[in-house]
């Protein structure tokens, strides 16, 4: 999640894109910021309209809530800071893997909007049913680990072995420095798929 520097660029506007595409991207780095700037519970529809640089008739276009633009802005990210290059190896995988998980968990500005949602989710019935209709992570682990064991693997239960030890971790307060990555991936791949060389 880039910081966004301000208003709608009606040069830009002008100059291609059109101006409906430009909103929207202007709105999805505007809730960045504010999260960073002002925390979620201060944050208003009408704050980041005006931080966007838009009229709050356009950010009620795309969204109806805040939680929703969080969860965009956060899902959209996630998708491209877990995207790890193969290396070759099961086990290389799985560490790249989880090296950037702790990373955009602990210290991404996306991870951090993911978990401002799931501590609202945990008092906001309707934080949570959103949460629940788009997993932000499953998808990511499943493509690591079957690139990994060469199975095919329930997004659920990939979610529950790759991403649980980490994001346990880190949202119960614990130093994400003291994670090793490479060690949870060695024990993932023998409890998976004991035979996979590593």
């Amino acid at each position: 999640m880039s910081r966004y520097d301000g208003p709608v660029d009606k040069e830009r506007i002008r100059a291609g894109r059109p101006r409906s595409e430009q909103a929207r991207e202007a709105v999805l780095h505007a809730v960045d910021d504010l999260l960073l700037d002002v925390g979620y519970a201060a944050m208003t529809m009408k704050g980041i309209a005006e931080r966007a640089g838009v009229s709050r008739m356009t950010v009620y276009r795309w969204w109806s809530t805040k939680a929703e633009i969080l969860l965009e802005a956060s899902a959209a990210d996630a998708e491209e800071e877990l995207a790890t290059e193969p290396t070759g190896t099961p086990l290389d995988d799985l560490t790249a893997y989880l090296e950037a998980l702790a990373h955009f968990l602990a210290h991404s500005p996306a991870g951090a909007a993911y978990r401002a949602l799931i501590g609202e989710a945990q008092h906001d019935k309707a934080v949570a049913e959103l949460l629940a209709s788009k997993d932000v992570l499953g998808a990511s682990a499943r493509t690591i680990l079957e690139r990994a064991t060469g199975q095919q693997v329930p997004v659920d239960q990939a979610t529950a072995l790759l991403i649980g030890p980490t994001f346990f971790w880190i949202m119960t307060g614990r130093d994400p420095a003291h994670l090793n990555p490479r060690e949870m991936a060695a024990a993932l791949l023998h409890d998976v798929h004991p035979r996979q060389p590593r």
